[in-house]
């Protein structure tokens, strides 16, 4: 027998303290595409697409594929927006009938009238279908799952690894999964287990630490017979919102007492090794004092600033490290992006090579990150900021800066764009004329998915904290709507 199955990705990770909202104009620069041209982009690359298009044509399923749509990370999502992405697929659920639906979605979208924007998909969808009908969702493991979440849909699959290069073999699983709900060889359901924090203490990182043994004993608790998933979720801090911090999700049937059991073992071990924390956060004056004494033998310096990350909501316009670099004599370097589509407008009408002054940076909220700074250079580049990754995060897939620019300041090449997006491809400096392998010092606004693509070329990795909106220092951000006490905000809690 086959199947018809209606596929979607909708993805925003919501930064609430962010003063930007997100409207539909934050997708449309990100990518909102529609059926085939989604297709045509992201289905065959490492994408939870492009999983769930392998499950569809190894079990011969008929695939409607509505849309994928993503903004960068942001501040809460417009209702206006959020109806334009929930449209078509309600649309095409009311033109025809599905055998089982396959979403790939964040699980950390908030909206301007709910916290939680997956529950509040899911919901509708579960109102025009009833609960008979099957859902499977991917997430990102820095998702903030609610209860809500795991009632509305069957089954759920995280992805494993941070930096993510696994998200068309989480596709493939939850398809698989599907395929056997279909076909009514399994009833599953998803079980969550959480701890009050604001999150797992070292953002997930599976490169190294503690997540990978609680993997490991997922991959094998896995095997059971009815166990189909097991996912470990970090939590998304920079999120002000009930159902925050870690979870452990296990996604099965049958003895659903010894399942609970097992997710309480790992969230139990994400409880006791809380303060176990692996980055040692410089500040911005550190770490250009360590850049400018640095010697590049095995390969750059790379300095992650982890609190203006635009891919956790940063603003990307703190000029605090910059300002550092450029106070400690740091040459031969690179830096960015800087977000700042004002100044990236006014220096394009200059051509290359002409020298220009202009106040950099610091305009959406100084009191993060540090204000504007003046800075002369030389204009090396002007262009339209796309780009097409090759590295294994976002390799064969296009996105674009804005109008960019590459000024020349104190021997620091800069990068300055339009739109906010984290560094997490070579790409995305290569293709504006910025080699990062002949560079002294790198310095990059990220967090650790950069190491995916700059880990191989590096000689060291520092981060630091700029002081920037995704400051780790959680204290300095006004949560209003988290549960208290939890930790890190009541250190001294215990269970």
């Amino acid at each position: 027998m086959t199947f018809t199955v209606l596929t979607a990705e909708i993805s925003h990770e919501t930064n609430t303290f962010s003063r930007r909202k997100t409207g539909r104009q934050a997708f449309m620069a990100r990518y909102a595409l529609m059926g085939d041209a989604a297709i045509a982009e992201r289905g065959h690359e490492n994408t939870e697409l492009a999983g769930f298009l392998d499950a569809g044509r190894h079990y011969e399923w008929t695939v409607q594929h509505i849309l994928s749509a993503a903004a960068g990370p942001s501040g809460k999502i417009r209702r206006k927006a959020f109806d334009w992405l929930c449209e078509p697929i309600l649309n095409a659920l009311e033109a025809q009938t599905f055998d089982g639906i396959l979403l790939g979605l964040h699980g950390a979208m908030g909206l301007d009238f709910s916290e939680d924007g997956e529950g509040e998909l899911l919901q509708r969808i579960r109102d025009q279908l009833g609960m008979d009908i099957p859902i499977a969702i991917t997430l990102d493991p820095h998702a903030n799952v609610s209860p809500q979440m795991c009632e509305l849909a069957d089954i759920i699959v995280s992805f494993n690894t941070y930096p993510h290069i696994d998200m068309r073999v989480i596709g493939r699983q939850a398809g698989d999964i599907l395929q056997r709900t279909l076909c009514k060889e399994i009833t599953p359901q998803t079980l969550r287990v959480s701890r009050p924090m604001l999150e797992e203490v070292n953002g997930g990182r599976t490169d190294i630490g503690p997540m990978i043994e609680r993997l490991a004993k997922a991959r094998a608790y896995e095997q059971l017979d009815d166990v189909f998933a097991v996912s470990i979720n970090a939590g998304f801090a920079s999120a002000d919102v009930k159902d925050i911090g870690p979870t452990v999700l296990v996604t099965c049937q049958g003895d659903l007492k010894a399942h609970q059991e097992f997710a309480e073992h790992i969230a139990n071990d994400i409880w006791d090794k809380r303060f176990d924390v692996l980055n040692h956060y410089l500040t911005t004056t550190e770490a250009a004092t360590l850049a400018a004494n640095y010697q590049a033998i095995d390969g750059p310096l790379i300095i992650a600033d982890y609190a203006d990350n635009p891919g956790a909501g940063g603003y990307g316009d703190s000029t605090n490290l910059l300002k550092a670099l450029l106070e400690a004599g740091v040459s031969n370097a690179c830096l960015g992006p800087l977000v700042d589509a004002k100044s990236a407008r006014r220096l394009s009408a200059h051509a290359p090579g002409d020298c220009v002054q202009i106040d950099l940076g610091g305009t959406t909220d100084p009191q993060f990150g540090g204000g504007p700074i003046t800075v002369k250079g030389e204009l090396l580049s002007v262009s339209d900021g796309h780009f097409i990754g090759d590295g294994p995060m976002i390799h064969g897939l296009s996105g674009h800066f804005g109008t960019t620019v590459v000024l020349h300041v104190q021997g620091v090449d800069i990068l300055i764009v339009s739109i906010a997006r984290q560094i997490l491809d070579l790409q995305q400096f290569k293709a504006f004329g910025i080699n990062p392998q002949g560079k002294k010092v790198v310095a990059l606004k990220s967090m650790q998915h950069f190491r995916a693509a700059f880990e191989p070329i590096a000689g060291q990795i520092i981060v630091c904290d700029s002081g920037a909106l995704c400051t780790p220092r959680y204290d300095r951000l006004p949560y209003r709507n988290v549960p208290r006490p939890i930790f890190p905000l009541d250190v001294n809690l215990t269970l």
